[in-house]
């Protein structure tokens, strides 16, 4: 038990260094993957369901060769797109953010040197180490989450591609 606390101590001890940039940069983080973690989860067991739905109430259908029928199997098709890209974008949107928020954190710990760097000159490299620390940290922890989140984004671009091509293709068999 005593690790857990020693993590928690180190992790409360890096947000710290990072600044107040850090604690928003986490918290972009930690939604974005948990918006990842929910299109894993729906790809696994949403999604066949939702195409198992569709191509049932295809198969009861008698006509599938008119305009309308194909209509309807366009929308069907447009449906399943929407519940497979569901939160793709705000994935990517989130991925951009992170870097972004990064370089808030640069510029507001460079802003502390800089104070520093008036009030004592530069004399002082105590307190300047800290202003670059807190420069350094939110740029390191925003490129990483973004990727982070680059890698796992291409992976569900992929992944939903690749579950419309299959849902269209047995709508289009049957």
């Amino acid at each position: 038990m005593q690790w857990l606390f020693d993590a928690w101590v180190a992790i409360r001890d890096f947000m710290e260094l990072g600044g107040p940039v850090l604690n928003v940069i986490a918290l972009v983080i930690l939604w974005m993957w948990v918006l990842i973690i929910e299109r894993v989860i729906y790809f696994r067991q949403a999604h066949p369901r939702a195409v198992a739905a569709q191509v049932a109430i295809w198969r009861q259908r008698s006509d599938h060769d008119s305009w309308i029928a194909r209509q309807i199997r366009a929308g069907m098709v447009a449906r399943l797109n929407r519940g497979a890209n569901g939160s793709i974008p705000m994935i990517k949107t989130l991925v951009a953010l992170c870097p972004l928020l990064g370089l808030v954190g640069t510029v507001t710990g460079m802003i502390e040197v800089f104070d520093v760097l008036a009030l004592s000159g530069t004399g002082n490299a105590r307190s300047m180490a800290a202003g670059v620390s807190k420069a350094t940290i939110p740029t390191m922890a925003g490129m990483v989450g973004a990727l982070s989140g680059v890698f796992a984004a291409a992976l569900l671009a992929r992944a939903a591609a690749r579950a419309m091509k299959d849902a269209d293709d047995r709508l289009a068999t049957d």
